[in-house]
């Protein structure tokens, strides 16, 4: 089972790293929005396993409109092939500008609170007007709302934290790597040392050892950072170690998940890890907790 974890992580970590660093943020958000995706199918079988149906697709157009937003947000920008028809020169032109050419009040509405509503308003007219049974609507309600507030919300902060200038991508890379080692130490210390259970009612095989290996590790990856990201070396490691504990407690969320739905695995599209949940378990609140210290604290880059 080793063989294929490691192999399935060499095949995917040069893709990632590369769209990280060498695509614009707006193809960043299209990663971002097909992993969402993906999560959030996986997301939604668990909910179906203890016989709770998601309302699947209002919950992933609100994922993807959080997306949205955040590019919108980053100042994504597209290129048009043939800006000339419309008098032009070519070059990048703002999102925000192909959302709303011809006013400036998009801003006050287009947010984060905004997409909240409108999801809301969605599960309201869904358990009005489908023809479910009612001893369902509480339910689909549920598992539609904690999907997109527990994976599709925290996973969007991707897309802004790629876009804080020219600097984002080299911090969301970051964000990844600090995941990646804390989940090779954990494994690898676990495995070899692990005696004491860190969380048995939700995850048997996590160990104490294991966590501090974890720690280890996105400590070191905080350290190596410092000779490339212009940023002092205590807040590397301060967000190395908040990213460390968000990401753990991330990932046994997923694992309650799981084990209420009584599945070892959320998938099984990637070899050795499981389903693209189990992969980005971490990631889902690491992200985000870079992204607010770096915005909160202002280290200074």
């Amino acid at each position: 089972m080793t063989w294929k974890r490691v192999a399935t992580a060499l095949v995917l970590i040069p893709v990632v790293v590369g769209m990280v660093l060498y695509t614009p943020t707006w193809a960043v958000a299209i990663a971002t929005a097909a992993i969402t995706v993906l999560a959030l199918w996986e997301y939604f079988a668990l909910g179906e396993a203890i016989g709770h149906r998601a309302y699947r697709v209002w919950t992933v157009a609100c994922a993807l409109l959080f997306i949205a937003d955040h590019l919108h947000t980053a100042g994504g920008a597209i290129n048009l092939s043939d800006s000339a028809s419309i008098g032009t020169t070519p070059g990048p032109i703002p999102i925000r500008a192909i959302y709303n050419p011809f006013s400036g009040h998009i801003d006050d509405v287009h947010s984060i609170v905004s997409v909240v509503f409108l999801f809301v308003l969605g599960i309201m007219v869904l358990t009005v007007f489908t023809r479910r049974p009612v001893v369902e609507s509480l339910p689909a309600a549920g598992i539609s709302s904690s999907a997109l507030l527990l994976v599709a919300f925290p996973l969007s902060y991707a897309v802004r934290l790629h876009g804080m200038g020219a600097d984002g991508p080299k911090l969301l890379l970051f964000a990844l790597v600090l995941t990646w080692a804390a989940d090779t130490t954990a494994y690898f210390v676990g495995r070899a040392i692990g005696k004491y259970p860190l969380a048995p009612h939700l995850s048997p095989k996590k160990t104490w050892e294991g966590s501090i290996g974890s720690m280890m590790g996105s400590l070191a990856a905080g350290w190596a950072f410092h000779y490339w990201i212009k940023m002092p070396l205590g807040h590397l490691l301060a967000m190395a170690a908040i990213g460390n504990v968000a990401g753990q407690m991330g990932d046994l969320l997923e694992s309650a998940y799981k084990r209420s739905a009584g599945v070892k695995d959320s998938g099984g599209l990637l070899p050795g890890h499981g389903g693209v949940l189990d992969r980005i378990d971490a990631l889902i609140l690491c992200i985000p907790v870079v992204w607010y210290y770096v915005v909160v604290v202002n280290p200074g880059m």
